[in-house]
């Protein structure tokens, strides 16, 4: 297996909610408009076909007004376990783990870029690790009031 430390971002939580809870608001985009993307974004998706080869287009929407298209294409999908997308400009791949553990769940989300380069610059012009640590954060609140809403 190839080294990819120097050019990747992880990111592992434990969520107090269910395997198959998780997997609904990773793969239905009423669910991910709620909590994808950095504090203050808003997100649009224009188009979310779930399966392997399937494209994911979505617009980030940044509080100053800017906004910031992504394309993705769906590469391996295992139900309730594992996601893997390519993501284009800037290019990278993310892997997302599932693992239930009873009424938790670990997610392991990882983004592999081409090289230190790629991931230095996303970091320095975007603060894309800030803006993980955000994104797993508001999907961590979006459960909590999915959860308490269910409870009710």
């Amino acid at each position: 297996m190839a080294k990819t430390e120097n050019h990747e971002m992880r990111i592992t939580r434990t969520f107090k909610a269910p395997v198959e809870l998780l997997w609904e608001v990773w793969t239905d985009p009423a669910h991910i408009i709620n909590w994808w993307g950095p504090n203050g974004f808003t997100t649009t998706i224009h188009k979310m076909d779930f399966k392997e080869e399937g494209e994911w287009n979505l617009t980030l929407h940044a509080p100053n007004g800017t906004n910031y298209p992504n394309k993705s294409i769906y590469k391996e999908i295992i139900l309730l376990k594992k996601i893997v997308f390519e993501h284009f400009n800037p290019h990278f791949f993310t892997t997302v783990l599932f693992e239930s553990k009873g009424d938790e769940t670990q997610v392991d989300w990882t983004m592999v870029f081409d090289n230190a380069e790629i991931l230095e610059t996303v970091v320095k012009v975007h603060k894309a690790d800030e803006g993980l640590k955000q994104n797993v954060e508001k999907l961590g609140e979006y459960l909590l009031g999915l959860l308490s809403k269910s409870e009710d």
